[in-house]
């Protein structure tokens, strides 16, 4: 029998329309139990759909009650915390007298382990006294470490006034944090919209337990993750003012809109390099073994003369995060998604030294400029000297 990620894989469309509670019935026998087959085709289900079907499900988890719904619940948001950079260990679905009854263990980058606890409603008070023992367990087995560890509570709905109440009037308060599954899913599409990862790293403190007597640091995230929405593409201005094109001019009186065909850019290298890629942040994605890393970036056209260009920003951050990976790749779309390139990135960090550059107080970044000539695509490379261009024709899918 076709597992339901195959059924995915070959047709897009097939699910369309499908509940939760159908997808399931396609998935084994249809019931999720530990260590069964339907639980690891639906979590690698999970692991490679776009972030809107994750929010539709997890929707259908919380408005349809279904059977084995908070069950489902449950490994959608651990795949939540898996996007959200989170090395994430799935717990059980029930739990027995020998195994530790967690939901999920998210580590962070930096090592901080969160018992996750996850729960449809708050209708029934919680016994935190058996959360708080899940995690004194785990501490016990080395699993995760005291003073680096905490437990996160997350509920169906918004509504958790007399939970909230219970965890301040509680001996655990200062080791619980508590959140909506609404509020986590916004989260995951704050930093699908963010530029760099570190941003989303430091958003990710608000997951631990904090005292907020003094509120600098929470003005401090705010004031980062503003700054990094800003991170755009240079302007028209700043690119006009390039040293070797001071003298040229580059854009047309007539300005054309903006242009936004990255989903047809990025479904042209999925298809080139045979993986699926998810959505990381506004302009970065990678698969789900952490092999592979994209960084996917489009541009109108820019007429100079008989010629055309083509211009993008690329960021001190992106090139961190190609480095994480063993596979990276840099994507243009110049144009439409006619004419997209997909470059490795051992081939095109070189550029980089000859690319012209902005730096100033707010940010750093190469400018990366693709002229069109004679049916050939060029990379400016003005370091190398005025006007010098390396032919990239190849690169083009």
């Amino acid at each position: 029998m076709n597992s339901i990620l195959s059924i995915y894989q070959s047709n897009k469309t097939a699910l369309d329309g499908k509940t939760l509670s159908q997808i399931l019935g396609f998935t084994g026998d249809g019931k999720l139990k530990d260590n069964s087959k339907t639980s690891s085709d639906f979590r690698e289900f999970l692991a490679e759909v776009p972030s809107q079907l994750i929010k539709q499900f997890a929707d259908n988890c919380l408005t349809d009650g279904f059977t084995d719904s908070g069950l489902a619940l449950q490994d959608i948001i651990n795949q939540v915390g898996s996007r959200l950079s989170f090395s994430v260990q799935n717990g059980l679905y029930r739990g027995n007298r020998n195994d530790i009854g967690f939901d999920g263990i998210w580590t962070s980058k930096e090592g901080h382990g969160i018992v996750v606890e996850v729960k449809t409603t708050d209708t029934y008070r919680m016994n935190l006294d058996t959360i708080a023992q899940y995690r004194t367990r785990l501490i016990e087995e080395g699993k995760i470490d005291k003073n680096n560890s905490s437990i996160l509570i997350i509920v169906g709905r918004d509504d958790t006034g007399d939970l909230e109440a219970q965890i301040r009037g509680s001996r655990h308060a200062w080791d619980i944090r508590l959140l909506s599954t609404d509020s986590l899913l916004k989260l995951l599409t704050l930093k699908e919209t963010l530029n760099d990862t570190k941003t989303i790293q430091q958003i990710t403190e608000l997951l631990k337990p904090r005292e907020y007597t003094r509120i600098d640091k929470l003005i401090e995230l705010i004031f980062e993750t503003s700054k990094d929405l800003q991170i755009e593409s240079p302007t028209e201005e700043e690119l006009e003012e390039i040293p070797t094109e001071k003298k040229s001019r580059i854009f047309s009186d007539e300005r054309s809109a903006p242009v936004n065909f990255s989903e047809e850019c990025l479904s042209k290298v999925k298809r080139k390099l045979g993986i699926n890629l998810i959505k990381q942040t506004r302009a970065s994605y990678s698969n789900q073994d952490k092999s592979t890393a994209l960084i996917c970036a489009v541009s109108k056209e820019y007429k100079q003369g008989k010629y055309e260009k083509f211009w993008y920003a690329f960021h001190p951050h992106q090139k961190d995060f190609l480095n994480e990976f063993q596979n990276g790749y840099v994507s243009y779309g110049c144009g439409s998604p006619e004419v997209t390139l997909l470059i490795p990135f051992k081939d095109f960090e070189p550029f980089l030294q000859h690319c012209g550059t902005t730096e100033n107080e707010e940010r750093m970044y190469w400018h990366i400029v693709i002229h069109h000539r004679d049916n050939k695509y060029l990379i400016g490379q003005p370091g190398e000297g005025r006007g010098s261009m390396t032919d990239i024709t190849k690169y083009k899918i």
